[in-house]
């Protein structure tokens, strides 16, 4: 197997068909299953296997995927370390994988000073729910991750800031008098009756415990949004209060706030993480990425 091959395999895997793969790859079809039928004869394997239009990886073919992906993983140290020995400017890929709300309050301020100090690294950014850029970063889909929440981690991590969760309202309202007020709640993907609603479960699981310690009633939850921008809208038009992390709140915002404390007199906080692994820590990309984070935050 070859570079091309590495990456044909990648693409079917993720795309799960073999005509987007091919649209992908921009080659044609035939070429694509021309060339997997190759690499399947010089393994002496099948790949993957076809139920109607769906395709099942095999146990070989899950293998073959997973050295696909390590191989070009050394590639790109490879290039990157021969491009940095002959040139003082860092080069190369950076991909990140960062949580949604994370990606949109505090990520741009970043990298736009890192990519005006170092012009030369490509960036690629993937974001949404924490729990799916853990297992993009546990897949070496990213170089490294930005997370929210506690997640099992034994390799490098760095605490990039904790922040309250809170009560937004746009008036002083009594925090005992919540279970008797409109509640808008935010859930990623809520639709009533449509889909299983889908949320960041360390979020949900923080507010529930916190409430259920509190109060003995439900929350009178009058409106489900899937956007914390949204959210707030509702909330700034009288229509009910909100919790939400402190991070989504902008100098803009005007809300009357409460942070949530917990029975014992602690701050019920948010956590945000950068995990990575220490191999990537070779590609000087990451490197360069990954102290400037630290910067920026110790300071």
């Amino acid at each position: 197997m070859n570079e091309q091959d590495w990456t044909l395999l990648e693409s079917i895997y993720e795309e799960q068909n073999i005509t987007k793969a091919a649209e992908r790859l921009f080659i044609s079809q035939p070429a694509l299953t021309y060339r997997l039928q190759q690499i399947e004869q010089e393994f002496g394997i099948k790949v993957f296997t076809r139920s109607g239009k769906k395709i099942q990886f095999t146990a070989e073919g899950e293998h073959l995927v997973h050295y696909a992906k390590k191989m070009q993983l050394e590639l790109r140290k490879t290039k990157e370390l021969l491009a940095n020995l002959q040139d003082i400017d860092v080069r190369g890929s950076l991909k990140i994988g960062a949580s949604s709300n994370f990606a949109l309050y505090k990520l741009p301020s970043i990298m736009k000073r890192f990519v005006d100090l170092h012009p030369h690294v490509q960036v690629n950014l993937r974001t949404g729910l924490s729990s799916d850029i853990f297992q993009l970063l546990q897949d070496d889909d990213v170089h490294l991750a930005i997370i929210r929440g506690d997640y099992h981690w034994i390799e490098q991590k760095f605490l990039i800031n904790e922040e309250p969760i809170c009560i937004i309202s746009n008036h002083p309202i009594e925090i005992d008098k919540l279970p008797l007020l409109p509640r808008i709640h935010y859930q990623l993907g809520a639709k009533k009756d449509k889909i299983k609603y889908k949320t960041d479960s360390f979020l949900s699981k923080s507010i529930e415990n916190w409430w259920q310690d509190r109060f003995t009633v439900p929350p009178i939850i009058t409106m489900q949004v899937d956007s914390f921008e949204t959210c707030k809208e509702l909330v700034k038009h009288g229509l009910g209060y909100a919790i939400i992390p402190r991070i989504c709140l902008t100098e803009d915002d005007e809300f009357y706030t409460m942070d949530l404390v917990k029975q014992n007199g602690e701050l019920l906080l948010r956590k945000t993480w950068m995990i990575y692994r220490e191999s990537a820590m070779d590609l000087s990309s990451v490197n360069k990425f990954v102290h400037y984070v630290r910067s920026v935050y110790q300071e």
